[in-house]
């Protein structure tokens, strides 16, 4: 069940962390605090519908969620994941336009809901904020030219390797052995990702740890090698 969360020091200061929000004062920030509807939702729970999506922009206090575009049978292809101090939803509060796709909580998270009636308000009347728009969007294209890039390998392997490099550029977490992705996916929801089957994710994920090419650690969580970088290269 969705629980309206109050307003913690902590998470009130991660505003001022958020690029999005990095011009503005102190004051400002203090201002944009509390026109944030802070909620918590639990795993696998519906943040926002496509339907709901021009109404409001979202901004992850805690945890992550998953956008995904869901299909007549309800099945997810997943766009993108978003963590903690993300934030989403900008675009259809600029045009009026829904989304097309929904938002689940991928883990028990704390999400913040800025209205549209206050973005438009209160934000779009900073010239700064207005620049940062712009940045944003140029942002939110390459990501969209990130998910052309993955569906243009036609086989299967090299698909699901660049959907492991995509995830490392944005959740990798660097030592001496490689690049850990720091977000736990189902082989099902990879599959999502690369748009192939869920068996497949399987038997290259399986393959990949055979030639060491990636580890499974104890958390499940994915190591990137030095050999996936050799690997994936030549396949590029």
């Amino acid at each position: 069940m969705m629980k309206i969360e109050p307003k913690t020091r902590t998470e009130s200061n991660l505003i001022k962390n958020i690029p999005f929000f990095a011009s503005l004062s102190p004051e400002e920030v203090e201002h944009v605090d509390r026109l944030i509807i802070r909620k918590r939702f639990s795993k696998d729970q519906i943040v926002l519908f496509e339907e709901d999506t021009a109404n409001y922009m979202y901004v992850v206090y805690a945890g992550k969620v998953r956008v995904v575009k869901l299909n007549d049978e309800g099945r997810e292809q997943i766009i993108s994941i978003h963590k903690k101090n993300d934030f989403f939803g900008e675009m259809s509060l600029l045009d009026g336009k829904t989304s097309p796709a929904t938002v689940i909580a991928h883990e028990d998270c704390i999400i913040g809901l800025l209205s549209k009636l206050d973005f438009e308000r209160y934000l779009l009347s900073h010239e700064t904020i207005r620049r940062k728009i712009i940045d944003l969007l140029c942002s939110r294209l390459r990501d969209s030219w990130a998910m052309i890039k993955i569906l243009s390998f036609d086989n299967a392997e090299h698909r699901v390797m660049a959907v492991l490099d995509r995830l490392q550029e944005l959740y990798g977490v660097f030592d001496d052995r490689g690049a850990i992705i720091n977000v736990k996916l189902t082989h099902q929801q990879i599959a999502s990702f690369a748009s192939v089957a869920r068996e497949t994710v399987t038997r290259v994920l399986n393959r990949l740890e055979k030639e060491e090419v990636i580890q499974i650690l104890e958390s499940k969580s994915i190591l990137l090698t030095k050999k996936f970088y050799q690997k994936f290269g030549s396949a590029k």
